[in-house]
């Protein structure tokens, strides 16, 4: 009987929750639609052994006591005991090339010591790589070791820093300094948005009330787009920065929450688009550049970078394989973006600013929302596969 391989790489929020929406309803589809002449395998390609729950880093960094790392992180290799090794096989490593012809992906082992390489082939392939953030304080790049690490000098740098600087005016950067500000009310806090205002996806009353709140916290907040241009050193802890504007700045703690930058660099180059993003060529479906590739989550081309943008376009894409593998209808509706306001970002334990769906939320909403507990006990579930259960 022939065997149709799925290879999902990535295994944050995307690619775990392609991977089980895959396994509990694509996959049982396509046998029954193809008449068990064919039989499908889920390999999920992942850099760590663990899943990191980004969205909680915010208070993860600030305390191990508000969010610990046994919340925080979460095995993989539990999240699929339910499936059969014939069904779906975990590999852990880094994919670091691609080679279109063989249909193959090389995979670094990110746990050795020693150049240790093995090469995973897939029939159909979903790209699910995610984005890096500047630190290793926000996501996983390579194995979870790393990113443990950096939080492990923040928890011990913290109760002694008296400066602090903050570079990013986005969520992670508001947020930071929320909960820095709360926890060590002593401590000198700046932080740079980079732009005009903080928050620019929110409408400019609801940045002015972010700033408001962080500076009833006493953290200084500059615009004027000045940003870090050097950190001399090139650690996080008793660092000179040099500025924009020609001046330097000698703090305890720096924290960059600038951006982040697509996991793409195993592609083929005409696979991405100028920002190094994996082209959608339908973002009703979920198709990437050529047949028989997909792409979902902050890698693709269609994302603005939030959780909408992937919990909501996991169906229509799982639907895409279905209808190329079948070639019967789609299971789902065609992926639909929400382009309305909607943002949450706590600041401190009880407040924060926000919009759903172009609603300003008040600040007790948010805290409901995320602001008591960053949504941490979403983690589990996350991993579980639990929001994908029904098809």
């Amino acid at each position: 009987m022939a065997v149709h391989d799925i290879v999902v790489v990535g295994a944050n929020f995307a690619g775990l929750g392609t991977a089980h929406y895959l396994l509990k309803h694509t996959i049982p589809a396509l046998e029954k639609a193809n008449g068990n002449s064919t039989t499908y395998k889920v390999t999920l390609i992942s850099p760590s052994t663990q899943f990191y729950f980004k969205i909680g880093s915010p208070r993860v960094l600030a305390s191990p006591d508000l969010i610990p790392f046994s919340k925080a992180f979460l095995p993989l290799k539990d999240a699929f005991k339910e499936y059969s090794a014939d069904r779906f096989s975990l590999v852990i490593g880094e994919a670091v090339s691609l080679d279109e012809e063989k249909k193959s992906i090389t995979v670094r082992d990110t746990y050795s010591t020693t150049a240790k390489n093995s090469t995973v082939r897939y029939s159909s392939l979903v790209i699910a790589t995610g984005a890096t953030a500047n630190s290793p304080l926000w996501n996983l790049k390579g194995s979870h070791e790393s990113t443990m690490a950096a939080l492990k000098e923040m928890h011990a740098s913290l109760p002694k820093a008296k400066t602090i600087l903050i570079a990013g005016g986005g969520p992670a950067g508001v947020e930071t300094a929320g909960e820095l500000a709360t926890i060590y009310p002593k401590a000198s806090i700046t932080l740079l948005s980079g732009s005009t205002r903080l928050l620019t996806r929110l409408r400019p009353a609801i940045s002015a009330a972010a700033e408001s709140q962080l500076n009833n916290l006493s953290v200084t907040v500059i615009h004027k787009s000045l940003k870090v241009v050097e950190n001399t050193t090139g650690k996080s802890t008793n660092t000179t920065l040099h500025l924009s504007d020609d001046t330097s700045r000698d703090v305890d703690i720096y924290i960059d929450a600038t951006g982040t930058r697509p996991n793409s660099d195993f592609l083929p180059s005409y696979w991405l688009t100028k920002s190094g993003h994996v082209r959608t060529e339908d973002k009703l479906t979920l198709r990437g550049p050529v047949s028989s590739v997909y792409a979902i989550g902050d890698v693709a081309g269609y994302s603005l970078g939030n959780i909408f943008d992937i919990n909501d376009a996991v169906r229509p894409m799982c639907s895409s394989i279905y209808q190329d593998l079948s070639g019967k209808k789609p299971t789902s509706k065609p992926f639909k973006q929400n382009t309305a306001e909607t943002q949450l970002v706590p600041i401190g334990p009880n407040g924060g600013v926000g919009a759903v769906f172009g609603w300003k939320l008040p600040a007790f909403a948010v805290k409901m929302i995320k602001s008591k507990d960053f949504m941490i006990g979403q983690a589990p579930k996350t991993v579980s596969g639990e929001q994908f259960a029904k098809a």
